[in-house]
């Protein structure tokens, strides 16, 4: 292992609340479904100063919805002040004009989560009418005060679309390109990732209908497709795609080097071993953050760990690898989380 990645991870996702108001098909964290294990103000403040003390190059605010946090400003200020670029992944849900120019002053980069080129194909992923009406609408409030700073001098602000794909919506992507990204002039990128095997993904159900063929996953990520999305969009729009690969962690990837050197810390501090599984190492709130970062990284090595991704070599493996994962490094707490998921589809649904 490099010794650049011993030292601390390079990445942070800090899920900073369970609250959500939305309940997507396809939530990693099940957000909305379970409490929201958001800590005061004063351990807030002390989570970040102990992610400050990894030196890592960005920590990216997520969740649940970041923004029900109250003082989520005060903390990624607190983080820029140190020297740490500072990012926010949100539906828009509660992005209001006021909130896009408070978010600007304290955050590097802000992505807003969209997931279809259309209110009927957004909303059903994210399990909420209106929630495409409402990302639109926070895009709107983005590239206004967007449009007023580079106006008045400033340097352009990056703010972006996040966008899962799975089979419900991969072929929209094109229409996406054309309809959506015109609409934001001053919008700098789009993300089109693959929907990974991790929460509410992995459930067999889901992995049968929703996760993408690998032939698909070649496609989105393949040149002459990346290609074509630009070619769509406006050409001050950087298109990205990505299968996601590297957050599987497989032994023969992180054998050649290819990591992905993220730490990810749930909503009360405790850090993840492995960001898309469950399992953690401890909490940041009574540990250093050194130590945790390396519990965390010999975990990647553990023969159950190896054992399990060994064999994902398709898709519907790496969710079968997740649920063996998620089982035996959960607590009691979490498989009884696992194992109260409901079925998907639902009886009676389409699909």
């Amino acid at each position: 292992m490099e010794s650049s990645v011993l030292a601390g991870p390079s990445y942070v996702i800090w899920d900073i609340t369970y609250a959500c108001p939305l309940r997507c098909v396809h939530c990693y964290s099940e957000s909305g479904r379970r409490p929201s294990r958001q800590l005061s103000a004063a351990e807030l403040e002390t989570v970040a100063d102990a992610l400050i003390s990894l030196r890592p190059g960005q920590i990216a605010f997520s969740g649940g919805e970041p923004m029900s946090v109250p003082n989520l400003c005060s903390l990624a200020s607190r983080i820029r002040a140190a020297g740490i670029e500072t990012a926010i992944y949100t539906s828009g849900w509660s992005l209001t004009p006021r909130a896009a120019g408070e978010l600007m002053d304290c955050f590097s980069e802000i992505h807003i989560s969209v997931d279809g080129a259309d209110a009927a194909t957004h909303d059903r992923i994210r399990g909420r009418a209106g929630s495409f009406e409402r990302a639109m609408a926070a895009l709107s409030a983005l590239n206004k005060e967007a449009d007023l700073r580079y106006t008045a001098g400033q340097a352009p602000f990056r703010f972006g679309i996040d966008s899962v794909v799975m089979r419900g919506n991969v072929d929209g992507l094109e229409r996406f390109c054309r309809e959506v990204l015109p609409r934001f002039p001053m919008l700098h990128t789009v993300l089109f990732g693959a929907v990974v095997p991790s929460g509410l993904a992995s459930r067999e159900g889901f992995a049968r209908h929703e996760l993408l063929t690998e032939d698909q996953v070649d496609r989105l990520t393949g040149t002459a497709f990346r290609a074509l999305l630009s070619g769509l969009a406006p050409s001050t729009v950087d298109v990205q795609t990505t299968g996601n690969r590297e957050l599987q962690m497989h032994p023969d990837l992180i054998a050649d080097g290819m990591v992905f050197p993220a730490m990810q810390v749930e909503p009360d501090g405790e850090v993840r071993a492995m960001p898309i599984y469950e399992g953690t190492v401890g909490n940041l709130l009574r540990e250093p953050a050194p130590e945790l970062w390396k519990r965390s990284v010999e975990r990647w090595s553990d023969p159950f760990v190896t054992a399990a991704l060994a064999g994902a070599r398709t898709w519907p493996q790496w969710a079968e690898a997740t649920r063996k994962i998620d089982e035996h490094f959960g607590t009691e707490e979490v498989r009884a989380r696992i194992g109260a998921r409901p079925a998907y589809p639902s009886p009676g649904a389409d699909g």
